[in-house]
Parts: structure tokens; sequence; C-alpha cells
């Protein structure tokens, strides 16, 4: 098989001076914190993806969508490489659903200052860029 580079996009969710992350429970990297995110599917431009992604998996609808940085993620232990795009907007309506609970355990908002751990690896390379968000 073929090594590829693969595409993510996180997408960092703000309401009320907190950020919502979820605990992962499925398959790779269980038990890890994460933003909401999954592939960048074919011709679709970040903001589409970041759109699509929280409503599927939170339920919820997002505004003010833009760009924050990008981390180059590789996970050694899995032979895999992913380019993490992350993506920050403001919540705007609807409640929190666990959409995908074969994935996802629960989602939680958290103060920027008191992330839970373990984080994704990307989410640790993103602190490290000394980003504010």
């Amino acid at each position: 098989m073929k090594n590829i580079t693969r595409v993510w996009v996180a997408v960092i969710i703000k309401k009320d001076d907190k950020y919502l992350l979820w605990l992962r429970k499925w398959t790779h990297w269980s038990w890890t914190w994460w933003f909401a995110w999954w592939h960048l599917e074919f011709k679709e431009t970040f903001e589409e993806c970041a759109k699509r992604e929280t409503l599927e998996e939170t339920n919820l609808e997002v505004e003010n969508i833009r760009f924050l940085n990008a981390t180059n993620d590789i996970f050694s232990e899995s032979n895999k490489h992913y380019v993490t795009i992350f993506m920050i907007c403001d919540y705007k309506s609807w409640f929190l659903k666990n959409m995908e609970p074969h994935k996802c355990e629960k989602w939680e908002w958290f103060d920027r200052n008191n992330f839970p751990e373990p984080l994704m690896m990307p989410i640790n390379n993103l602190y490290k860029s000394w980003i504010n968000f």
C-alpha cells in the first residue's frame, strides 16, 4: 500500500470563552480528546468542511469560521501522516448532541487554560506553535 498524506480539518468551536472537545472511544487514538474534525472531502473548502462536520458530529451550527493554523502531524506508531487545518469559529445555535455515539464517549466545554488530558497530537502541536485562540 502506498503511503499517502491526508488532510484533516479541525474545528475549534468557541462559546462564552469555552471550547468544545470530545473524548474519542473508537479505533485509532482512543481515549484522547479532540476538537470536532474529520477528513477534507474532494473539492470541499475548509469552511464547508468545518460547517458540515460540526453539524454532523455535534448538531451545532457555527458562524464566523476562519483559518487559525495548520500542523504537520506524523504518527510514527500507526504509520500515518496528516496535515491538520485548524479552523476557529463561534457557536451560533442548536443544542449539543452526540451524533456519533459509536465514536464519541462525550462532548464537553472547557476553559482554554484547563483542557483535559490526553489531547490528540495535533492539538499539542498547535499549542507548541504558540498560537492564541
